[in-house]
């Protein structure tokens, strides 16, 4: 590629790319990332580190990257929903030339892009070829996953809050995802311990494993808001999405991928996988947001702002606003609540949008009510709901 020598030049290129380039299209996403390969199945990819994802942005460099490939002898397969290809020096050369206009702008925030390609062709000049470890990857549709590499760019899109909790598609995943034993934030193919256990115990060589699973944790990947608290590694899934202000206590909490927090929010519970916390809301010790494969029929479940789910308590219906769980008690959707008529009235007075008459309901009609305090008389075993008189108030200082 020739060098470009100014921005006019340069967005004439990208037009030529746009027109001459059979079949192009904007991604939806992609990025430049790093690969660790298996130990023993040296072609198959373990785990995607991407220092930069571009998500439905940024697509004048997706097209100075598509035509970077084409030199290199790469069509870029526009028709599958996404694409994966090795890169090399060249292919960094060559987008080095058509950054050009704007490579003293690369260490700001525009041009992040040009950072990384020039950070990867420093350390590659540097230490020699690390050709195979280095890919690039191309989402164009939100579509079933294929691949570990556009598995692991969706899950940064998530962590990285570029997109809504629950807002794209993440079908395929755990199939593309290999199990593998993680050492040290490295991923260690379980065949290959299998195959040299022998050898490597007798050589005092046997790595420390941490954990065995298809993803790893939050803090391998993301660098969270400063405000923001995870006291213990194991405690949040990649793939979560946590909002600036979010504690994570060690023992019984944690939170899943595809889950999180939409603003300061105290947990202290589990947070299961499409579950969302709303602002102000705790989480208390040992509570449980069920999961869209835990009793739920597939509803994925939310939890407004300024609510309490009490120590040991069980969520299984969304939640609206300044709502309490009592600890230990379980709101799941077929859980009768008995509501007084007096209690309801003021629960109608809060939740304008709701017609309802009775004095006995299932979990499920009072799905998204706001203002319920639900309790259980303690003599009776009754479970009951109320209007909440409560404010939740997380501490200030804290978060």
């Amino acid at each position: 590629m020739q060098t470009i020598e100014n921005t006019d030049a340069f967005k004439a290129l990208i037009e030529d790319i746009k027109t001459s380039t059979k079949g192009y299209r904007d991604p939806l996403a992609f990025g430049i990332c790093r690969v660790d390969l298996g130990q023993l199945n040296v072609e198959k990819t373990l785990q995607a580190t991407y220092p930069l994802i571009n998500w439905d942005e940024n697509f004048g460099s997706a097209a100075i990257f598509v035509r970077a490939l084409e030199e290199q002898g790469i069509k870029v397969d526009f028709t599958n929903s996404e694409a994966i290809y090795t890169i090399n020096a060249e292919f960094l050369r060559a987008s080095l030339c058509a950054f050009t206009p704007y490579a003293d702008e690369a260490y700001g925030n525009a041009h992040k892009n040009i950072q990384v390609v020039s950070a990867l062709y420093s350390q590659i000049m540097n230490s020699g070829s690390l050709e195979g470890e280095f890919k690039i990857t191309f989402i164009f549709d939100d579509a079933p996953l294929q691949s570990v590499e556009a598995s692991y760019l969706k899950l940064y899109a998530i962590s990285q809050a570029k997109v809504p909790l629950r807002d794209i598609n993440l079908n395929g995943a755990f199939g593309a995802l290999p199990n593998v034993a993680w050492s040290q934030g490295q991923p260690i193919e379980l065949d290959y311990l299998r195959e040299f256990e022998i050898e490597l115990k007798l050589s005092n060589e046997y790595p420390h494993i941490d954990f065995v699973d298809k993803f790893p944790r939050f803090l391998q990947h993301i660098i969270p808001q400063d405000n923001t608290r995870i006291l213990a590694t194991s405690k949040v899934r990649f793939g979560a999405q946590l909002a600036a202000g979010t504690t994570v206590m060690p023992g019984a909490s944690y939170v899943n991928f595809n889950a999180g927090t939409t603003g300061s929010v105290m947990v202290e519970g589990r947070i299961s996988s499409s579950a969302i916390v709303g602002d102000g809301s705790d989480v208390g010790g040992g509570a449980s947001i069920l999961g869209v494969l835990s009793g739920t029929d597939g509803n994925p479940i939310s939890i407004g702002k300024n609510t309490l789910l009490g120590a040991n308590s069980t969520c299984g219906i969304p939640l609206g606003d300044a709502c309490i769980i009592d600890a230990g008690l379980a709101i799941l959707e077929g859980t009768k609540v008995g509501i007084y008529p007096a209690e309801l009235k003021k629960i109608m007075e809060v939740n304008t949008n709701a017609n309802m008459e009775g004095e006995v309901f299932k979990g499920k009609q009072l799905a998204h009510f706001s203002g319920i305090h639900f309790r259980q008389n303690s003599l009776t075993g009754e479970i009951t709901a109320s209007r909440s008189t409560r404010e939740i108030k997380l501490n200030a200082d804290l978060h």
